[in-house]
């Protein structure tokens, strides 16, 4: 039997970080030495308070079914962090629970939007953002927003992107892949553009809240524009901040209507998140905080290795990013040079392929993002890592004619 497969899936495109981590594995089971800077996990453990409390919550026999919200108990801390973390007030019924942050993003847009609708979208853009925007049958409308404006969108930009279709702005800060930051300024400025749009929602992506550099900080955008509150959906979860990436916990906070039908949606896509992992998410929220600090810490040592190293590299050049565990280098010099097998290099992909098959290092390129020709480093990975892998960036640039 020939299978018809849904048009609504061709609009989407697997995740170019997932597809660079699944080559890196098959040349690794070839044989090669391949350093992946690929994924966006910390490579740290779990925190040993978190993983006991999962497994105590197990033994408790709380490994049924859960409210497909989330626990009260969870939902409960989650609302006491925001109010604690963030200076934003939620209420139980305002906060829901997700099957990752993914699954956050994927109901809110699903939920609110329809064909002939728009979603702006900064670039460099996380690619999920698009690809859920494009499931739900709507219009992503990208707008690029080079190294100049720190990769940010600027008021102006904004003013030009929203049409009468337009029904969300969706903000990432810090930013995957950039590790733009934006400031309370930066709200500000937007903000009154949004004022004179009221028909346009906010979807603002937290999740590398905590990993934040060079003694800044993280400013909330519902806690610098309240009056935006009720027309805007926050997105979190504990994967980069914990280190709990394979827990499968994610959150959003946003209007209880809003919520209640994200939550209807979530009902029939994967029903209540796992009772274990909300365990650990409860025992991460609420428990000892010292990793946050340790980890990060050590994000911003491996950043600061990884920029010095690519700048050093022939016709890479490198912007220190303020937050998250990204680099986004621009290759703009390399283009149109050779490869030592003659290969012209016409894009950020044909780099990025030199590098996997040529020195075994795994990126991604900045066209998936969105913005060209860059590519996406991970620091998430160990000094020596990181060291080796610039080394043979270095060489390959070298070697570049």
């Amino acid at each position: 039997m020939q299978f018809k497969i849904a048009k609504r899936l061709q609009r989407v495109e697997p995740s170019p970080s997932i597809v660079a981590a699944q080559r890196a594995r098959e040349l690794r089971a070839q044989g090669r030495d391949i350093i992946a800077l690929s994924t966006g996990e910390p490579d740290f453990p779990t925190p040993a308070h978190i993983i006991d409390a999962a497994a105590a919550a197990a033994k408790r026999g709380e490994t049924k079914y859960t409210a497909i919200p989330g626990t009260l108990e969870l939902r409960t801390a989650l609302a006491a962090k925001l109010k604690r973390e963030n200076g934003v007030d939620y209420t139980t019924d305002e906060v829901m629970v997700s099957t990752g942050g993914k699954q956050a993003i994927f109901n809110a847009i699903v939920a609110t939007m329809e064909a002939g609708d728009e979603a702006v979208i900064p670039a460099p853009f996380w690619i999920a953002y698009s690809d859920c925007v494009l499931y739900a049958g709507a219009k992503p409308v990208v707008v690029p927003c080079p190294a100049e404006t720190k990769f940010k969108i600027t008021p102006e930009m904004l003013e030009r992107a929203i049409t009468p279709a337009t029904r969300w702005l969706v903000l990432n800060s810090p930013s995957n892949p950039s590790g733009a930051v934006y400031t309370r300024e930066d709200y500000l400025g937007l903000a009154e553009v949004l004022r004179r749009h009221p028909n346009v929602a906010v979807m603002v992506d937290e999740m590398y809240e905590h990993i934040v550099f060079d003694g800044h900080t993280c400013e909330s955008f519902v806690a610098v524009c309240p009056d935006m509150k009720d027309r805007s959906v926050i997105i979190n979860g504990v994967s980069k901040t914990y280190s709990m990436t394979g827990w499968r916990i994610g959150f959003a906070a946003g209007p209880a209507e809003v919520i209640k039908q994200m939550s209807k949606l979530q009902a029939q896509v994967t029903s209540g998140p796992s009772s274990v992992g909300q365990a650990a998410a409860l025992a991460a929220l609420t428990g000892p905080q010292d990793s946050v600090e340790t980890y990060r810490a050590a994000f911003e040592e491996r950043r600061d290795l990884i920029v010095a190293m690519l700048n050093q590299a022939k016709g890479i050049s490198c912007v220190k990013p303020a937050g998250a565990f990204y680099a986004f280098p621009s290759c703009a010099g390399l283009i149109g040079k050779r490869t030592p097998d003659g290969k012209v290099i016409e894009s950020d992909r044909d780099f990025v392929m030199y590098l996997m098959n040529g020195e075994g290092v795994a990126a991604v390129h900045g066209a998936a993002y969105g913005v060209s020709p860059h590519f996406r480093l991970s620091f998430a990975a160990s000094t020596e890592d990181i060291t080796r892998a610039c080394e043979r960036i270095q060489r390959a640039c070298a070697a570049l004619r």
